[in-house]
């Protein structure tokens, strides 16, 4: 098959077009014709050596931790899926003809959406439903912000959080250009980090209360910003850091305000942790997904070799939403 490796350099590896080994599901996994795949920050990650390539992948390694496709094959320990179907997940190796995948965490994909729009959803929705729901507890009529509101996983918290039934929506953006996007995603203030005060307008918006959800993907530069805007009893759980990961905690604005500040992230979670988070939102999502209630937003679609473009587009900041890749 055709895949995208990771080819090692001393710094950063490099992305090539190559013909490697199809992959063996193992007795739990399922083995899937790729027909997208999402581009995630953590792919960028995985690119330095930084992120998990997973027992699957040892030589040569395959890029990609997300795919959407057709069964093909199913190990003997694998029940509720067949040949044909159509299914979302984390995978190793997810930028190739096929892959891997263990069928706990296969999300069934529902015929209403286009494949780009199936590999949009896995990871967003997954990371969004843990912050939200699982750890923020967030509830019908309480406020939320999310920061990077126009990256891939910030428009999957926004659809979240309407979803969910959160008034006061608020996103951060540094881009002048998105605010009218945003708002047609459901956000009903954008806030300019560059040129405003965070604290200061969450606070407007919510009429001096401050917000009772953060979910932020940028880290420590806005860490005390985002405390001040939190209202009392309030949660920040700490998603992703586009910018420095240290910030300035203020232990007295903790205690008084009774405040919780979680760190979520995939890579030290185990497979058990992940399956839990896979049936939460194959629940309560994925009937959302079947009737359009929610529907994922694809900024991009790339052919599979043109990864690297990709990846590029990312680094740019442009896009408002998922950028996929869309086996030709």
């Amino acid at each position: 098959m055709q895949a995208m490796v990771i080819e090692a350099k001393a710094d950063v590896g490099k992305l090539v077009w190559q013909k490697v080994p199809t992959p063996v599901p193992g007795p739990g996994d399922l083995l899937i014709n790729v027909k997208a795949a999402s581009v995630n920050r953590a792919d960028l990650l995985q690119l330095q050596g930084k992120y998990p390539a997973g027992a699957a992948s040892l030589v040569p390694i395959v890029a990609g931790l997300e795919a959407a496709g057709e069964v093909v094959a199913a190990g003997e320990a694998v029940y509720g899926f067949k040949p044909g179907d159509r299914v979302a997940g984390l995978c190793t190796g997810g930028y190739a003809q096929f892959a891997v995948l263990d069928h706990r965490l296969a999300i069934p994909v529902p015929d209403r959406l286009e494949w780009p729009e199936a590999a949009a959803f896995a990871l967003g929705y997954m990371t969004q439903y843990n912050a939200m729901v699982t750890n923020a507890r967030l509830r019908a009529g309480q406020s939320v912000l999310v920061t990077a509101a126009s990256s891939g996983v910030g428009v999957a918290g926004i659809q979240l959080a309407r979803f969910l039934g959160s008034t006061s929506i608020i996103g951060t953006s540094g881009s002048p250009g998105k605010v009218a996007a945003l708002h047609s995603l459901g956000v009903d203030r954008v806030i300019d980090y560059r040129t405003e005060n965070i604290a200061e307008a969450a606070r407007e918006v919510t009429g001096g209360r401050g917000v009772n959800v953060i979910v932020d993907h940028v880290g420590g530069a806005c860490l005390a910003d985002h405390l001040q805007a939190l209202a009392v009893k309030g949660c920040l759980v700490s998603v992703g850091r586009l910018g420095p990961a240290v910030g300035e905690l203020d232990m007295e604005l903790l205690a008084l305000n009774r405040l919780r500040v979680i760190g979520v992230t995939f890579r030290t979670r185990t497979l058990e942790e992940k399956i839990d988070i896979a049936r939460g939102v194959i629940d309560d999502l994925v009937p959302a997904l079947a009737d359009g209630r929610l529907r994922p937003v694809v900024d991009r679609v790339f052919p599979f070799e043109k990864a690297v473009e990709a990846q590029d587009y990312m680094r740019s900041n442009r896009q408002i939403g998922k950028i996929v890749l869309k086996m030709e």
